[in-house]
């Protein structure tokens, strides 16, 4: 993110929200929420344009953006978090960089992480395992969220990723155009659980300047 501010074109704001070791789901997903909405009944005050906000993450922030670019307007995940509940918690746009999107197809492909496992990260999240609390993991995965009025979408993801399995991003990309959702995939061939820090010069900026031109 450093890099994008740098430009003299954008504001940058961290979310903090609540890890899965202090509470379950859906409560990050209300953290975030409540994070976009401050920022915009604060946006006159810090110079902030309220109809361009981005979310960008990787990894488990991947996940979380995505939820944000597709669960507007879905009561249970909104919350009721902030003094600003008043305003739109909606993004115009997601950077995801290689976030889980199918939480219970994980497992279908090579992983270093046993993501059906009691313990998994996935499954503490949900607070019990995924596939014996499959409502609740298709609540958290943005694939069962997607729409044509979602956000505009640009994937990065590894074909090498030991964590999460470069297809969540394929099989997201592929049913967010299929709704007719605009969204780009960039996979890195043998990449693994990480971008280069150039493809933020190379990639992330020139989308964004592409989009608020």
């Amino acid at each position: 993110m450093t890099a994008l501010v740098k430009t003299g074109r954008y504001i940058g704001a961290t979310i903090a929200y609540r890890l899965s070791g202090e509470a379950q789901w859906p409560a990050q997903i209300h953290d975030c929420k409540a994070a976009i909405r401050w920022l915009r009944g604060n946006a006159e005050k810090h110079g902030i344009a309220p109809k361009k906000i981005i979310a960008w993450g990787s990894s488990a922030g991947g996940h979380l953006v995505s939820m944000l670019g597709v669960s507007h307007g879905v009561k249970e995940l909104e919350g009721k978090i902030g003094n600003h509940t008043d305003q739109s918690s909606r993004v115009h746009a997601v950077i995801n960089y290689y976030g889980p999107s199918a939480l219970l197809q994980m497992d279908d492909h090579p992983s270093k992480i046993i993501h059906n496992a009691p313990d998994s990260p996935e499954s503490q999240l949900i607070g019990g395992p995924i596939q014996e609390n499959r409502k609740k993991t298709k609540q958290a995965s943005p694939l069962h969220h997607v729409s044509k009025d979602d956000s505009i979408f640009i994937h990065f993801h590894g074909t090498a990723d030991p964590l999460v399995p470069y297809h969540q991003s394929v099989i997201f990309h592929q049913a967010l155009q299929k709704k007719g959702a605009t969204s780009q995939l960039i996979i890195v061939e043998k990449g693994g659980h990480s971008m280069p820090a150039i493809y933020t010069r190379e990639k992330v900026i020139p989308f964004l300047d592409e989009l608020f031109d």
